[in-house]
């Protein structure tokens, strides 16, 4: 019975070594990774914000990249969003947010565009983006603008 009971804690303590889940605990690093993108994210209640960045285009101007989605039951609206205070031109004037129908700027799956004219600002710096709700609180968020290359080669 001993034998067998040391084969077993032998096979437990291995595979807790193993998968390094017996030392990694609650500091363990890959439990602390927090953002797993070049976008920044935030929330206003149930108002989810998920990979917000700018793309700096030839002109000076910047193309907002981005998804919002509501995860509660009561239906909100994105009202506006600004950059380094520079109001933004969307292609709507406000974007329903009703639970889980996301709000995504730019990409194959975009159902919303926006852009900062002027914006100016070199590739690599962060900027303040400011988004507004029809009832969530303001959420500003710093975020990076990157070149329109690689994965962003063709946002426009």
């Amino acid at each position: 019975m001993m034998k067998k009971s040391a084969g077993i804690a032998l096979a437990t303590l291995s595979v807790l070594t193993l998968s390094a889940c017996g030392a990694s605990g609650p500091d363990a690093p890959t439990r602390n990774i927090r953002q797993v993108s070049d976008g920044v994210e935030g929330q206003s209640g149930n108002i989810l914000i998920r990979d917000l960045l700018l793309v700096a285009q030839g002109d000076g101007s910047a193309v907002l990249v981005g998804t919002f989605l509501n995860n509660g039951q009561s239906a909100d609206a994105l009202t506006g969003i600004t950059v380094n205070n520079i109001a933004a031109k969307l292609s709507a004037a406000s974007y329903p947010l009703v639970l889980n129908t996301p709000v995504i700027f730019s990409g194959d799956s975009a159902n919303a565009s926006g852009s900062v004219a002027g914006l100016n600002t070199p590739v690599g710096s962060r900027v303040d983006i400011t988004v507004n709700f029809q009832s969530a609180a303001p959420v500003t968020l710093s975020a990076i603008v990157r070149a329109q290359a690689d994965y962003f080669k063709n946002v426009k």
